[in-house]
């Protein structure tokens, strides 16, 4: 059997690094992607991997990762869009976005359109990486900086709800070039997730309740479990998933017309920072 060609980005460490480590296992080309060159690399070594560094609050970044994808894999079977998290305070990125929504969705956004050729020639995957956090989010096309109204938790939420709005819209414009795409929630996963943040969700990863949470082998499931089934058969294209199943989101991410908006809307919003 061929190996697959799997582009994993937050791959340096929690879920993204427990899905390649598996997939790396079972005979498949992983390529990690992370932020932190010394934590990608050890990864990467540790795997015999390809490697790259981008840092999602520079769109430039995204575009030079975008090319060397190009350049070095004529064919990608599978992009999963992982690389995510949840910030402070509102700032803004030198992209002038706001960084949440920025690192959670436009930059994915970018690299996913940036690759389209290649993906559709490959019959690719796209996996992209939520949360249940979803819920805690708001779209509003005409605030997608929060300038009006911004809060840690629903600025996460936002971009976690934007996520399911693409996958929804890529299956819209691709599935019938061949994409397949589906968006999920990892469950609530031991790792330094929100460390950074001033959110109250970092204290959970740092108290009693922590003993609670997953592993990243068991956040990584639902990932690897889209990643190795058949769209059509084991899941179906555009949907978003928890614990192997289809779940329930938030009332916006039906929306077709909002995730319309929101596609023409990242095209505005990436086109303006090249």
């Amino acid at each position: 059997m061929t190996s697959r060609t799997i582009v994993i980005t937050g791959a340096s460490d929690g879920i993204g690094a427990a899905a390649a480590r598996t997939l790396v296992k079972a005979g498949e080309q992983v390529v990690v992607v992370g932020r932190s060159d010394e934590k990608t690399r050890a990864i990467a070594k540790e795997l015999n991997a390809d490697y790259f560094v981008s840092d999602f609050s520079e769109l430039a970044q995204v575009r030079t990762l975008a090319a060397q994808l190009k350049s070095d894999y004529p064919r990608i079977d599978v992009l999963a869009n992982n690389a995510g998290g949840i910030m402070g305070k509102r700032t803004l990125t030198v992209d002038g976005n706001e960084s949440t929504f920025q690192i959670n969705h436009l930059a994915p956004f970018l690299l996913t359109t940036l690759l389209m050729d290649t993906l559709v020639a490959s019959q690719a995957k796209v996996i992209n990486t939520s949360s249940a956090a979803n819920g805690f989010g708001r779209l509003d096309l005409s605030d997608l900086a929060a300038e009006r109204s911004y809060s840690t938790n629903r600025a996460y939420g936002t971009g976690k709800l934007a996520n399911i709005l693409f996958t929804a819209e890529l299956d819209r414009r691709y599935s019938d070039r061949g994409i397949t795409t589906a968006a999920f929630h990892p469950g609530v996963v031991r790792t330094n997730f929100a460390a950074e943040s001033t959110s109250p969700f970092r204290h959970a990863y740092k108290t009693l309740l922590n003993r609670f949470m997953l592993t990243p082998d068991q956040g990584a499931d639902t990932m690897l479990w889209l990643i190795n089934g058949t769209p059509g058969k084991d899941w179906f294209s555009g949907a978003f998933y928890a614990k192997r199943a289809m779940s329930k989101a938030n009332p916006q991410a039906y929306d077709a017309e909002l995730a319309r908006g929101l596609w023409e809307k990242s095209e505005e919003l990436v086109r303006a920072s090249s």
